[in-house]
């Protein structure tokens, strides 16, 4: 299980995904709380590709759903 720092990391991933989000999509996920995330201490947040995978996969079936 590894661990993503930073939203630029984060972006980077989810490009390599094919979910290419941009940073303020993710400000915005960050402040509704629907990405999963931690804040250890301070301004630091970390994603957890095993649940980052999850959610990608969450994404795409509700992204398939509104498409039909």
């Amino acid at each position: 299980m590894g661990k993503i720092q930073g939203i630029p990391k984060l972006l980077e991933y989810l490009e390599h995904k094919s979910y290419p989000m941009t940073e303020d999509q993710i400000i915005k996920l960050l402040s509704e709380r629907t990405i999963p995330h931690a804040r250890p201490y301070g301004d630091m947040i970390l994603f957890d590709e095993s649940y980052i995978d999850w959610w990608i996969a969450e994404q795409r079936k509700t992204d398939e759903l509104v498409m039909d």
